[in-house]
């Protein structure tokens, strides 16, 4: 009966547990899922179930959030290689997040290496991405199992998704094996030129990684990094001067054509590619510009009078030897752009970025402009800890040369309660280096609240701050020893302090402070003298010693009864008060040995038996000085007195942060004042600047195609004789040579009799301007453009004709006289037309690169009403040449109006607009928008023009010129330029009547009105659309209502996108259309491929649209456009 008897208790026993495990279970399900678990309570009961049935197939628990593959449960790891062994894509997926999970934990997963490694053939991209993720992390240690698969990855590298290539590149130079160096080699090579800025990119990443693995490949690398610093992604050029860093910093001959390139499209680099960019860039200039501050001399300059001989003195020095005066410094233009493009990152987000423009206008820019990047500092102070302690030690470092750039902030570096100790010592030491004889009462009285905290260092570093200050500052010097003092002890004489360490610290200040004046302060040595028996800090007995020893004649009734007091405490005291006690012995013995040569004897005597040695060698030195053996007329004996009481120089209280300097500001070795490992130093500037036009860089454009053989008669301007005169005067002046165009014009206007206003001097001064040359530099050298100028054309880059046509009006327009933008000889002046020349304004647009409109008559407000219309002509392809892209006017040009401004909301003024899709005459990057002014009351308005502006970053408005009058019921027209830099975003601003009525408005453009259109041949569009694939291509389609026709469409693409039909056949046979067009601002090109179904097919078949473009949200964007036209 006992067996029975035993099972059957021991069921019920494993019954109760189940029982209580599923209840628990139950319990625990809901919190496992709110934390992340992966239904715990379900694993339970299947697990239960399995073991019942007896053998089932295997179970995989679901996770039930993102967060389980973080859960601290191992036993669920264990069927990991089952699930990626199994043909199912969700197992694999399913595996390799718990996996990836287990490595963001920090686990070691390396033991599933081979099952992983051959997921990465499989035909799911996210399982795919997530092995490559795997591999990353574990091709190093798993050399030999990764080697199996690189002909894999070699094969991934074609793949068509940008994310697998990619990857595959990352994984496969993480492979840290010699024998694949030539794959890895060739692997970057043709990463290099891949369509993908981001497989650009990480090619970048690659080549550090190449170099280190094998330094013999650097030339072959270097030629790869050139290839990359000369591309015009934002996203590749941060990697690729991260690679140069890397790789080859010495070579700074790959910088110069890239430098203004680079300043340009700084701003819109990410964030760390700008700090790895601003670093290399203050590299570059300490080597290529000189010293801006070198004639202002070291440290800020002192004000002088007026009437001061000593300008005349100094400018005498500056002159050389042969009597010639130093030329005056004048700043390079590149340096200046250097400033200039790094000013605006002022504003980052990103602390580093703010230091990174911080450190180089600290070591570049004249001392006057250093100042525009405090307010940025300041503003990184309300950061987290870490960035406070880095940004108040570059403060505290600058407060050493640059005190008046932090004055008006003093009170911004007080310190708070909430301050760790460190950034608290940080903050002492910046208020410390700016007090100032003005705001010395300040500081100190600041410096008084904080001695009575808790923090027994802050404290300790207060009182050596209020030292510092009484050292520097004479004035407030008895001032801070009466304060020092008054910590000490009261008016009984007790020591007061409620921490000892604060009153040793007090007199080791007060010893250094009395060194600078010890006659005048013997009160103070007298009391400090009485309060040797109640410290017990030993560095402070030890100074109180060293200050009575110092100048025992001044207090000789005292000194020798402290002598007599420490001599029956001298073998309890700590070394450093032995050594000061000795030292007392000596001189006392030698300024009053009446009374205290026993003393100092027995002194001797204790000190010879001390335990310390270096004690007892003292003692056994001065014996023989103090006591010689020959007696006190040895010949020692004569020195001793000369050596012990010899006057010692005062101390000087300097800035801990003095000598940081030689250290590049924000680097790891400034912050810990050490030279840190892979610090490079900074260049020293040059006594005389190198060449500047290495960083001249040209650019040809493409060649013109020929002109038609009948060209129209263009209307003649207002004065109509007087500019036929002008052709006639002009003949003899278009021979001579290619000066300024306004000088000439000046002359020839003073010449002539007549009263003509200013205004058309200068368009006949424009009129005998030189033609522009065949070639454009893509960046201005210094001497062809001058400050103003090269704001205004900090986009420029001088890839397409268009938008160097809009860089040249622009800088034309402001007045710019410099004619040597490019070396290139200009090409003899072409015959003018017949019937008339050309006017100011034809000069000014250059309308040889922006053709008239075509089968028009329209004269848009946006040129003025003084262009001319050109006869309609054929296709717009006519005249295109095989391998060129030109520009051509709008096909199609919306007349309808739009409301900007309704009566109600205006107050009765209602403003309308419209797209002219004509070149603006501020810009040619500028969309045009006519705007018309109705004054719908019966009141007149008067002074409409444009108030605040709020634009978004990078936007540019040219505002339209203001109405004057509006009369009731009237109606006036007027053009308002916007660069909306590629993008939808609205320019926001305010129109603004007479009044005093504010109307806010917000104009946000299609994404089809800011291109222009441009037409190229047919092989030209197909070579350029094969390069624009995967990533570069969006393509969708939709279904209208009937079959279109290709006269249809086309007129549907054109209304909606301002491009050119690239077709020669315009009859409805056609199946195919193909359009072609440019942004705006930064000239990249679109095309546009609208496939029709066949010509029998019925209603309902489908018309498919693609657009190819380098930006891949205009190609999105414009896809969506056209789909919405399409269905109309």
């Amino acid at each position: 009966m006992a067996g029975p008897a035993a099972t059957s208790v021991a069921d019920r026993v494993a019954d109760s547990v189940a029982a209580q495990l599923v209840s628990c279970a139950r319990q625990i399900a809901p919190m496992a899922t709110s934390v992340g678990a992966a239904g715990f309570g379900a694993d339970v009961r299947s697990g239960m179930a399995a073991g019942g049935g007896g053998g089932g197939d295997i179970e995989y628990g679901n996770e039930a959030t993102p967060a389980g593959f973080f859960s601290a449960d191992f036993k669920r790891h264990d069927d990991l290689k089952q699930m990626l062994d199994s043909s199912k894509d969700n197992l694999k997926l399913e595996a390799m997040k718990r996996i990836i999970g287990m490595v963001a934990k920090g686990r070691d997963a390396s033991d599933l290496f081979p099952a992983v490694v051959k997921n990465v053939v499989s035909k799911n991209i996210e399982v795919k991405k997530l092995v490559y993720t795997y591999l990353v992390r574990y091709a190093e240690e798993k050399q030999d199992l990764a080697l199996l698969s690189i002909s894999t990855f070699q094969r991934a590298l074609k793949d068509p998704n940008q994310l697998i290539r990619a990857n595959a590149l990352r994984v496969l130079s993480s492979i840290r094996v010699p024998v694949i160096v030539p794959i890895m080699m060739l692997a970057i090579n043709d990463s290099v030129v891949d369509m993908s800025p981001y497989v650009r990119k990480t090619a970048a990443h690659a080549i550090p990684k190449l170099y280190s693995l094998d330094p013999d490949q650097k030339e072959e690398l270097v030629t790869v990094i050139e290839k990359l610093l000369a591309d015009r992604t934002t996203l590749v050029v941060g990697s690729a001067v991260m690679a140069f860093e890397e790789v080859c910093p010495e070579r700074i001959d790959l910088v110069h054509k890239n430098f203004r390139k680079l300043c340009n499209v700084l701003v819109d680099i990410e964030e760390w590619g700008q700090v790895i960019i601003i670093n290399m860039l203050t590299h570059y200039a300490r080597t290529q510009f000189i010293d801006p501050n070198l004639q202002d001399g070291p440290g800020d300059q002192p004000e002088r009078p007026f009437y001061d001989d000593s300008e005349s003195e100094s400018e005498s020095e500056g002159s050389d030897a042969e009597g010639q005066k130093r030329k005056p410094y004048v700043m390079d233009q590149d340096h200046a752009l250097l400033l200039r493009s790094t000013k605006p990152l002022l504003q980052s987000r990103n602390a580093a970025v703010v230091m990174g423009v911080a450190q180089l206008y600290h070591h570049l820019a004249p001392r006057s402009e250093v100042s525009l990047v405090t307010k940025a500092m300041i503003r990184l102070l309300r950061s987290h800890r870490e960035v406070q302690s880095v940004v108040l030690t570059c403060i505290a470092s600058m407060t050493t040369q640059r005190k008046g750039m932090f004055d008006p902030y003093l009170k911004s570096f007080f310190v708070r309660s909430c301050d760790s100790s460190h950034i608290k010592i940080l903050k002492l030491e910046i208020l410390t280096n700016l007090a100032t004889e003005s705001s010395i009462s300040i500081v100190l009285r600041e410096f008084q609240t904080y001695i009575a905290s808790h923090d027994k260092t802050f404290v300790a570093a207060t009182i050596q701050a209020i030292g510092r200050c009484a050292s520097n500052i004479a004035d407030v010097t008895d001032t801070c020893l009466q304060g020092l003092v008054a910590l000490l002890s009261n008016r009984d004489g007790r020591w007061r302090s409620r921490d000892e360490s604060v009153v040793a610290e007090s007199v080791v200040v007060i010893k250094k402070l009395l060194q600078t004046q010890p006659g005048e302060h013997k009160e103070i040595i007298r009391h400090m003298a009485r309060l040797v028996d109640h410290i017990k800090i030993p560095m402070a007995r030890a100074s109180i010693l060293w200050l009575i020893g110092e100048y025992c004649d001044r207090i000789p009734r005292i000194a020798p009864d402290v002598l007599r007091k420490m001599a029956k405490t001298f073998i309890n005291e700590e070394d450093i008060v032995k050594l000061q006690i000795v030292n007392l012995a000596s001189k006392l013995c030698l300024t009053n040995p009446e009374q205290t040569e026993l003393l100092a004897q027995y002194v001797y005597s204790l000190a010879r038996y001390d335990p310390s040695y270096d004690l007892r060698d003292r003692v056994r030195l001065m014996r023989h000085l103090v006591f010689p053996a020959d007696g006190p007329n040895s010949r020692l004996g004569k020195y001793a007195r000369r050596i012990f009481m010899a006057t010692k120089p005062a101390p000087r209280l300097e800035s801990s942060f003095k000598d940081r300097d030689q250290f590049q500001l924000g680097s790891l070795s400034h912050y810990i004042n050490a030279r840190a490992t892979g610090y490079r130093e900074l260049a020293s500037f040059p006594a005389e600047a190198p060449d500047p036009t290495v960083r001249n860089s040209v650019v040809p454009l493409p060649e013109r195609p020929p002109e038609p053989a009948l060209q129209p008669t263009r209307q003649r301007g207002f004065y109509s004789d007087s500019s036929s005169e002008d052709e006639s005067e002009d003949s003899d002046s278009d021979s001579s040579s290619s000066g300024s165009g306004e000088s000439s014009g000046e002359s020839s206007s003073g010449e002539s009799s007549s009263s003509e206003d200013t205004a058309p001097a200068r368009n006949k001064a424009r009129a005998r301007a030189p033609p522009p040359t065949r070639g454009v530099s893509a960046l201005r050298p210094p001497q062809a453009s001058s400050s103003d100028s090269d704001e205004e054309d900090s986009d420029e880059e001088g890839s397409t004709s268009g938008s160097g046509s809009g860089s040249d009006s622009g800088s034309e327009s402001d007045g710019s006289a410099s004619s040597a933008a490019a070396p290139a000889a200009p090409p003899p002046a072409a015959p003018a037309p017949a019937g008339g020349g050309g006017n100011s304004v034809d000069l000014l647009l250059e309308l040889d690169s922006v053709p008239a409109p075509l089968g028009t008559e329209l004269l848009t407000p946006s040129l003025g009403g003084l262009l001319s219309p050109v006869a309609a002509s054929g296709a717009a392809t006519a005249t295109a040449k095989a391998d060129t892209i030109e520009l051509v006017s709008a096909q199609f040009v919306p007349s309808e109006y739009r409301e900007l401004v309704n009566p109600i909301t205006g107050s009765g003024l209602q403003v309308r607009y419209r797209y002219t899709r004509a070149p603006h005459l501020y810009s040619a990057a500028m969309t045009s928008v006519e705007l018309s002014f109705t004054n719908t009351t019966q009141q007149e308005m008067t002074d409409i023009h444009v108030g605040q502006k709020a634009l978004t970053a990078g936007l540019t408005l040219h505002e339209f010129a203001p109405v004057s009058l509006l009369a009731p019921g009237g109606t006036v027209g007027s053009t308002l330029g916007v660069d909306f830099r590629d993008s939808t975003h609205a320019a926001r601003f305010d129109i603004v009547t007479g009044g005093g009525r504010t109307v806010p408005v917000s104009l946000a453009a299609p994404m089809g009105e800011i291109l222009r259109p441009v037409t190229m041949s047919d092989d030209l569009f197909q070579r350029r659309r094969a390069q624009l694939r995967g990533m570069n291509e969006a393509g969708g389609s939709v279904t209208p209502a009937c079959c279109p026709t290709p006269t249809d469409v086309r007129k549907l693409v054109l209304a909606a996108v301002n491009v050119a039909a690239l077709s020669s056949d315009t009859g409805d046979n056609e199946r195919q259309l193909r359009f072609a067009g440019q942004t705006m601002s930064s000239g990249t090109l679109v095309l546009i491929t609208v496939g029709l179904p066949a010509a029998d097919a019925g209603d309902g078949a489908a018309v498919t649209v693609t657009v190819n473009c380098e930006k891949m949200v205009v190609g999105n964007m414009l896809l969506k456009e056209l789909k919405t036209q399409l269905l109309r």
